[in-house]
């Protein structure tokens, strides 16, 4: 069911409640779909990256090879934070008067830290990603943090969309109004020039076009990323949780959220089945599992739903992965 999903789409997001095996699942479904042919780019999205340590080896913030078509990469939000600062104070600086850089530099700083910040910036590499991404490999199949913080980045494509085309719009109507300064033989100065913070052989109209490339290619990532996350036939979303209570009342929540959001839910993955077959005790678990389940499906029994069992050891490694690769085929 997963394998098939992933057959047929760009885009997958695998999210889900900590430590319910979203990072085994996605690798294990890149893992298969490059086997199947298809080139495949596995990204992590969550602060506790376990990419490097399920494949054995350093993944960092650029693409490395894990297998034959499949490229890993691990987005790290400080990282994220850092160079979405670097370019946004940038782009303040050719907006402001040069003597007041210190006060855009202190204005960052302080905006480092701010609520939001973490996730804007890692939303905006996402899109990164996925525009880039789409044109490079087949599939992108993305392991995202834990429910609370995926669900909030899911929902902030449309808000950034919209802000970053308020800006433009006023950054129009402002070059506007200093072109009819200019034409009337006045000094823009005041408004446009100096407040624009020119720098030396820096005319308005190329400070006016770096602005302008720096918010068009914005608008084009978060619009394109919105398209993708609306369109149910290039992505979906995966939801992976054991067959627990807190699991599954989180992923009926974070089902909701994402329903809010515009994003299509395509499966659930309930993982770490206990086996009916192997003694009273994981027999009776088995049992306050399927109670749990039972009330998973009364509100998404719409939605199919794979299951995976209980594994007597942990996955790691590329042998492991790709035993659990099979797992996946088996079950579907």
């Amino acid at each position: 069911m997963l394998l098939e999903l992933a057959g047929n789409r760009r885009v997958l997001f695998i999210g889900g409640k900590g430590g319910v095996g979203k990072t085994t699942v996605s690798a294990a479904t890149a893992l298969a779909q490059a086997q199947a042919g298809r080139r495949v780019l596995l990204v992590s999205t969550d602060p506790a990256h376990n990419l490097g340590h399920l494949w054995g080896r350093p993944v960092g913030p650029r693409p490395v090879s894990l297998a034959e078509g499949l490229d890993g990469l691990e987005l790290d939000p400080q990282t994220a934070v850092e160079q979405h600062l670097s370019e946004v104070g940038a782009a303040l600086r050719k907006l402001m008067p040069a003597h007041l850089a210190g006060e855009v530099d202190k204005h960052m700083s302080l905006s480092r830290d701010a609520p939001g910040m973490h996730e804007a910036a890692l939303l905006e590499r996402i899109a990164e990603t996925v525009d880039n991404g789409l044109h490079d490999y087949d599939l992108l199949v993305f392991d995202t943090a834990p429910s609370g913080h995926t669900a909030r980045l899911m929902a902030l494509p449309e808000m950034m969309a919209a802000w970053t085309e308020g800006l433009m719009r006023r950054r129009e109507r402002s070059a506007g109004f200093g072109a009819v300064l200019r034409n009337l033989g006045g000094d823009d100065r005041g408004f446009g020039e100096s407040l624009l913070g020119r720098e030396p052989g820096d005319s308005p109209e190329d400070r006016d076009s770096q602005v302008r490339r720096l918010l068009d290619r914005r608008r084009h990532r978060f619009t394109q990323l919105r398209e993708v996350l609306g369109d149910a036939n290039r992505c979906a979303f995966i939801i992976v949780l054991a067959a627990e209570r807190l699991p599954v009342l989180e992923s009926i929540e974070l089902h909701a959220q994402l329903q809010r959001s515009g994003v299509d839910v395509a499966a659930l993955v309930v993982n770490k089945r206990s086996p009916a077959d192997a003694g009273a005790f994981l027999a009776e678990r088995r049992v306050q599992e399927e109670s749990y389940l039972d009330e998973l499906r009364l509100v998404l029994g719409h939605l199919p739903i794979q299951q995976l069992p209980l594994l007597a050891s942990d996955v790691q490694g590329p042998p492991a992965l790709q035993a659990f690769a099979e797992l996946l085929a088996a079950r579907s």
